[in-house]
Formats: structure tokens, C-alpha cells, sequence
């Protein structure tokens, strides 16, 4: 091996041994410790006996767990639905911006994130709350006549959720759309398709890479964001972070609570398997 080629690969080698180490103590160490303890058994109140069983993956089954899961997924797929909606035209339409705009509506997604999620959240709940803003606005034009219950309830939970992973849609998608060869759409404009044709045989099967890795970073989270079904649900909408929470903290059951990060986690790791597949080359040019 020459001499620059061998200085090359330990200067290679000083960034990527830091990286490795951080990685194996920070992310598969408390990993493994996770998967080990969820086939544990409680013991008294706060202790663990190192016995083999798969009990805690079947008490995943009962129908109170059940229930929080399908409430949860049930969540999950509102919120993403409604992200999507609401998301990509918005990251869509931002790539097609002029430079100056483009940085004055990506500065508008940001700013919020400047402030706490809890503060921002109680604005929520200001605006929610019986003669809150809505409340004021809806009877200012006549539309409601008394007070709605707007606070506690499950679209409370859906909007708080929207609002808070509505910015990732649009980065992913703006990313996507950003890379957006425009001369493809002008061939198909060429060839007689027109607008809505052209979008979704072109535009669509190009940025669904963005789309897809936007629906995984909405999907999971709002499965497990459980301080947002807290303040602006009440403690009506369960989801699987609150389960998780409380069988921490309350309960004190850590290996069932081991077992149900491992179920989230490996759902988790199916959609970004999924998102593997769909985002390789040959699948997005058979799309089109």
C-alpha cells in the first residue's frame, strides 16, 4: 500500500472509530438490554428476576392492550392522512418557490420549534378551552351559539398531532420534489397530457420517496407522542407511549415495558424496511 493511501485510511479510520464506539455503547447496548429484560419477569416492586419467558409478549394480547394498540394505529393513521394531505402540496409547492420565498416559508415552519412543544401546546389549550379563541370566533360569526366542547376530545388530539408533525411531511417532500426534473413534466405536457395527468405520472412517482419517509416519521410518532394526548386529550386517548409510561412509572413493570418498546420497535423497523424498498431506483422507474 503506498504512503498517502495508507494515511488517507487512518485518517478514515481516527472519524469512524469515535462513530463506532458511540454507536455500539449508545444505541445497541440499551438495545439489547431492552430485548434481554423484556423476557424477564417483575419481582416485588421495582425488581427483575432473570427468568426466560415469552409471558410478556403474550399479556401484549389481551384485549386491554389490544385495545391501546388499535387505539393508537387507529391515531396514527388519522394524523398521517391528514399530514399528508396538508403536507405535501405544502413541501410540494415550496420546491417550485423562488429562492427569496422559499427561505421565507421554511423559516415559517421553523420558528415554532424555537419554543418549547409543552408551551406551544397549552396554546392549544387556551384556543381549545370553552370561550377560548374558537370558541369566540365561532360565535362571532354566528355559526355556534354556545360554547363546544373542543378541549378533551379526540380531534383535540389530532390537531395537536398534525401541528406538530406537519412540518417533517413537508421537508421530506420538499426534498424530493426539490431534485424534480421539470423537463420531464414538459415532455409529457408535450405529448398532450395535461396537468393532473402529468403530476401523477411524473411528479407523484418521483417524490414518493419523500412521501413515504414522511409518513414514517408521522406514522410512528404519533403512536408514542403521549404528552400530546395528555394535555389536549385528557387522559381519554390512550396511546402506546402512555402504556409504556405508565408500566415505567406507575406500575413498575419493566420487562412488560421492555416488551412493548421492542413491538414498537420492530414496527418501526418493518416501515423503514418498506421505505428501503419502495425508495430503490428500479421500483420508482416502474412507477412511471
Amino acid at each position: 500500500m503506498k504512503l498517502p493511501e495508507r494515511n488517507k485510511v487512518l485518517t478514515a479510520s481516527k472519524f469512524f472509530l469515535p462513530l463506532a464506539v458511540f454507536t455500539v455503547v449508545f444505541v445497541f447496548v440499551p438495545l439489547l438490554y431492552m430485548l434481554v429484560i423484556s423476557f424477564m419477569q417483575r419481582k416485588g416492586s421495582w425488581g427483575m428476576e432473570a427468568v426466560f419467558s415469552v409471558n410478556n409478549y403474550i399479556r401484549i394480547f389481551e384485549p386491554v392492550y389490544l385495545e391501546t394498540f388499535r387505539q393508537s394505529i387507529r391515531l396514527a393513521f388519522t394524523t398521517t392522512i391528514a399530514v399528508i394531505i396538508a403536507g405535501y402540496p405544502l413541501g410540494y409547492f415550496m420546491a417550485r418557490l423562488s429562492p427569496r420565498w422559499r427561505g421565507r416559508v421554511m423559516l415559517l415552519l421553523i420558528i415554532p420549534f424555537w419554543t418549547s412543544s409543552l408551551m406551544r401546546l397549552y396554546g392549544w389549550v387556551i384556543m381549545f378551552r370553552a370561550n377560548g379563541l374558537f370558541d369566540l370566533i365561532l360565535m362571532g360569526l354566528r355559526i355556534t351559539n354556545e360554547p363546544l366542547r373542543l378541549l378533551y376530545t379526540y380531534s383535540a388530539v389530532v390537531t395537536g398531532m398534525i401541528y406538530g408533525l406537519l412540518p417533517f411531511m413537508a421537508y421530506s417532500v420538499f426534498v424530493s420534489a426539490e431534485k424534480l426534473d421539470r423537463s420531464l413534466l414538459e415532455a409529457t405536457r408535450i405529448m398532450g397530457a395535461n396537468r393532473i395527468r402529468a403530476f401523477l405520472t411524473v411528479s407523484l412517482p418521483l417524490t414518493f420517496p419523500g412521501l413515504f419517509s414522511g409518513v414514517i416519521l408521522t406514522f410512528i410518532p404519533s403512536m408514542s407522542l403521549y404528552f400530546i394526548a395528555d394535555i389536549l386529550g385528557g387522559g381519554k386517548v390512550v396511546l402506546v407511549g402512555n402504556l409504556i409510561r405508565d408500566q415505567l412509572l406507575n406500575v413498575h413493570d419493566w420487562p412488560f415495558a421492555a416488551a412493548i418498546s421492542v413491538v414498537l420497535m420492530a414496527l418501526t423497523s418493518l416501515f423503514l424496511y418498506m421505505y428501503r424498498i419502495v425508495t430503490r431506483s428500479d421500483k420508482i422507474e416502474g412507477l412511471i
